[in-house]
């Protein structure tokens, strides 16, 4: 028997998401006094699984498995579940595992609980924590199938690493077929996605126009950050609709969330309520957006964030 957990990587590499699974996942194994054993799906080198507790790594190696297909993945997933005997599987919270999650709960007969916060606080009954409400309230939920899948919020257990070795081993599950064709998958490239970010730089209409984005790419530069636009900002065509954030598209659960010029619609607090820590700067104090943030800048973007991206350049040159 083992705790299961599904590492996903991109391109070969480990996303942050399967280390904080990895964590996870570990802390279940060592309260059920299992092992912990992770499927890599086309990962260049495996080796650093072992750091965050895993003790066995099964390597999957397929073309057929070079673009995400739900039904493909969760079929792999099954198969080394069920070879190892495994009771509980974790998976992360990306887009990618929720799409596959319904899938695997059905092939596995398993009770799925999404959106996990916290490592379980009872493995007899198996209760875990999750958000509710669009993150504003959460909820203990308990599952009783013979097989437990665990969705892991992102940020939310963190990474937590522990000295070991993984034996890694070929494994090769045959591939369900699926009635959906991957023909080609564009990827924004040198810069970082708000899926991995820790924090994230976003900006609404108060920014006036496409034209004045600079100072948002320049400040998320500086902090390392991806960056994200409200709803109208991606409707009006400034930015990409794949960088609008909040309850109708992308949900984050940075550990910064700094919002220019947002005024903070119900739909788009809901996404980024999962943020550690908010920052607004708007000109409107009654903005809603200030209700809800950790800290507020009450004032003109056009004259704060060129001072904020000074004094954080000169503090970065202080500390090089």
């Amino acid at each position: 028997m083992s705790v299961l957990v599904y590492t996903e990587s991109e391109q070969g590499k480990f996303k942050k998401a399967a280390f904080e699974v990895a964590s996870y996942g570990k802390a279940v194994a060592d309260a059920m006094g299992v092992s912990v054993t992770a499927v890599a799906v086309n990962a260049n080198d495996t080796s650093e699984l072992g750091k965050y507790g895993v003790d066995k790594i099964l390597n999957v190696k397929s073309g057929d498995l070079e673009k995400f297909n739900a039904k493909a993945y969760a079929g792999v997933i099954e198969q080394a579940a069920k070879q190892e005997g495994a009771s509980v599987v974790i998976i992360s919270s990306s887009a990618d595992s929720k799409y596959l999650a319904p899938i695997l709960a059905v092939g596995l007969e398993a009770g799925y609980a999404s959106n996990v916060v916290e490592a379980p606080s009872s493995t007899s009954p198996f209760t875990v924590k999750r958000t509710a409400f669009t993150n504003k309230a959460f909820n203990m939920t308990t599952i009783d199938t013979d097989v437990k899948i665990v969705g892991v919020s992102k940020n939310a257990f963190g990474l937590v690493e522990s000295n070991g070795n993984a034996a890694s081993e070929d494994f090769s599950p045959s591939i369900p077929a699926s009635g959906v064709v991957v023909d080609s998958v564009d990827k924004a490239t040198d810069k970082v996605t708000i899926a991995d970010a820790e924090i994230v730089v976003s900006g609404g209409r108060g920014l006036k126009g496409p034209e004045n984005w600079g100072m948002i790419e320049e400040l998320a530069d500086v902090l390392g950050a991806a960056t994200a636009c409200s709803k109208p900002v991606s409707d009006l065509g400034w930015r990409p609709h794949s960088e609008h954030v909040g309850q109708t598209g992308k949900p984050v659960a940075s550990n910064l969330y700094i919002a220019v010029g947002i005024s903070g619609a119900i739909q788009h607090l809901a996404g980024i309520n999962s943020s550690k820590v908010k920052v607004v700067i708007n000109t409107d104090p009654e903005a809603p957006f200030f209700k809800a943030a950790d800290y507020g800048v009450v004032g003109d973007a056009f004259e704060v964030v060129p001072t904020l991206i000074e004094k954080l350049k000169a503090f970065k040159a202080q500390n090089a």
